[in-house]
């Protein structure tokens, strides 16, 4: 018992938690489908090969923004650390990437 010296009142938040139920999933889990069709649909297009993997690229982006918000619910409060380290993390994968592509096309 002495372990445990926190009081009931200090785990509570001052906002109520408010579940919002499977609504958000589904609409994730459809729209996720939704952007897979979509990028088979312009793959089997044979539209042009930059727009095809421009287009992938920009589907890829929505689908993560998509996971990100409603699975890993970074749209909620209290994830301000683990939104600034996939923000870090996205910088120096982004400075990488331009880096490989500025010593290998110019």
């Amino acid at each position: 018992m002495a372990a445990n010296h926190h009081s009931a009142t200090e785990h509570t938040s001052k906002r109520p938690h408010v579940h919002e139920g499977p609504k958000n999933h589904y609409l994730s889990f459809i729209l996720s489908l939704v952007l897979t069709a979509l990028a088979f649909a312009i793959v089997m297009a044979e539209m042009g090969k930059t727009f095809t993997i421009l287009f992938i690229v920009v589907l890829a982006i929505v689908q993560v923004i998509f996971q990100l918000a409603f699975w890993m619910h970074m749209k909620d409060r209290g994830h301000g650390f683990a939104i600034v380290g996939i923000a870090s993390g996205l910088i120096v994968a982004l400075t990488g990437v331009a880096a490989a592509v500025y010593m290998i096309w110019w």
